[in-house]
């Protein structure tokens, strides 16, 4: 078992790499200007290389290779639960991220304004410079069939723009539902009282499903774009497009199977099946098209 970091400072930065050495270096590059003063950081590698271990080390990062490719969930869980008990916060991050300057003394001066605030998300932006909707409501199951069923075609559908929670106020603080896990910022005492993130979520909606245990714990979610990072694209996840589609449809139907369960809302859980089951088969059709 690896010893808890020691660091004189109180905020850590977590990432998970699954083949990521070839972006892991503009990442690691980009946290001491993020941050106004000393972090730690902390690489947990689901599929341990060579080449990732010197990536860290080379940036002064702790790397930490995981004996089994638990899921990027797991795999924070893991590096998390090392942390010594001084981190009050923790940058947890893809590694495909660029940390803007200031982003991580902006996120973590925004969360101590409120001992209430459980995460802080900053604005993520594509590697073209749009705006990622980070900062979306919590899925309902009308929202959840509605958006399976109609955001393919019909993309200023309701439902869509409720589950985005689309505003045109994109850059004010706001709260929100559930914020990105690409790129956000837990209270470490928030993160440990909801028993970080659900493993059951091997990829997808381990954010949706945080965010959403966070609020029922009375934290708040808070979008913050003031603090701005890159997002470059989802690396290690493009080599299957239509295995990732089914995996994330499989995780949204745990999610809302999860938060309504029971006997009752059997028939109403039917339905959000077949409809994101049919979502997934029109887009993985389009893909072999």
């Amino acid at each position: 078992m690896s010893s808890p970091l020691r660091t004189p400072t109180r905020i850590a930065v977590v990432t998970v790499s699954y083949g990521s050495a070839e972006v892991l270096g503009g990442f690691l590059a980009s946290i001491p200007a993020a941050a106004d003063g000393p972090v730690g950081v902390t690489v947990a590698d689901n599929k341990p290389a060579a080449n990732v271990r010197a990536e860290a080390e080379a940036a002064g990062a702790r790397y930490l290779p995981q004996s089994k490719n638990s899921g990027y969930g797991g795999a924070m869980n893991a590096a998390i639960a090392t942390l010594a008990p001084e981190i009050d916060w923790v940058l947890i991050s893809n590694p495909d991220v660029v940390l803007h300057p200031d982003s991580v003394a902006t996120l973590v001066s925004r969360g101590d304004s409120d001992h209430g605030i459980g995460a802080v998300g900053p604005a993520i932006l594509t590697a073209t410079g749009e705006l990622y909707p980070s900062a979306r409501s919590v899925p309902s199951l009308r929202t959840g069939i509605g958006h399976a069923l109609f955001a393919n075609f019909w993309v200023s559908n309701p439902w869509s723009r409720a589950y985005r929670n689309d505003q045109t106020a994109a850059s004010s603080s706001r709260d929100a539902g559930w914020l990105s896990g690409a790129c956000l910022l837990v209270r470490r005492t928030a993160f440990d009282a909801v028993g970080g993130f659900d493993p059951d979520f091997f990829m997808y909606f381990e954010d949706v499903d945080l965010g959403y245990r966070l609020g029922l714990a009375n934290y708040r979610n808070v979008y913050e774009p003031k603090a701005v990072v890159t997002h470059t694209g989802a690396h290690s996840t493009g080599t299957d497009s239509a295995a990732m589609i089914r995996a994330h449809h499989d995780s949204a139907r745990l999610f809302l199977a999860k938060k309504y369960s029971g006997a009752l809302l059997a028939p109403v859980r039917f339905a959000l099946t077949l409809s994101l089951g049919i979502r997934s088969a029109v887009i993985r059709h389009r893909l072999h098209d």
